[in-house]
């Protein structure tokens, strides 16, 4: 299974890490209560609108990223504030959108680490409180032109998620 293998990887780089591999399809997404930081690394959106639910009920900062092809995006929803955006402020759930995968569409392989890489700083960053997260700000990434490009997100007081109406 995934989950063993990605323990073993983790204990062989770092044997003084504790590992809890979870051996279940994450239906509530309980376990995010218990989590100081959630690190969004799925491919779909209903699994992060759900995942972002789970951190905006138990406010937990969610460290979002996503690559398609030759584009990602990274961004911090720190959900531990009240003035932050959420997932569903930025990609409202009720949104048409249209579903890509980079299981059907391709992914340019070095990117995902590219992205992988800065969502481990940007939680480490948060963890350890130090430095100027991506809270507020969504970072896109062109990799074919090696062009970085920062968008400003701000709450959505409507939002069905965090807004104040809900």
């Amino acid at each position: 299974m995934k989950v063993d293998a990605a323990r073993s990887a983790l204990n062989a780089v770092n044997p003084e890490v504790s590992v809890v591999a979870v051996h279940k399809r994450l239906e509530d997404f309980t376990v995010v209560g218990s989590a100081d930081v959630v690190l969004d690394c799925t491919d779909n959106f209903a699994t992060r609108h759900a995942i972002n639910r789970a951190c905006v009920k138990h406010g937990r900062p969610l460290v979002s990223g996503a690559a398609i092809r030759f584009d990602a995006q990274i961004t911090v929803f720190d959900l531990s504030k009240k003035d932050s955006p959420c997932y569903s402020c930025v990609f409202p759930e009720d949104a048409q959108v249209e579903e890509v995968q980079c299981s059907t569409m391709g992914v340019f392989a070095p990117l995902t680490g590219v992205i992988g890489a800065m969502q481990a700083m940007e939680a480490l960053k948060l963890l350890a409180g130090i430095g100027e997260s991506l809270n507020g700000k969504l970072q896109v990434f062109d990799a074919k032109n090696a062009e970085w490009r920062s968008v400003r997100v701000k709450k959505d007081p409507a939002c069905s998620v965090c807004g104040a109406s809900r």
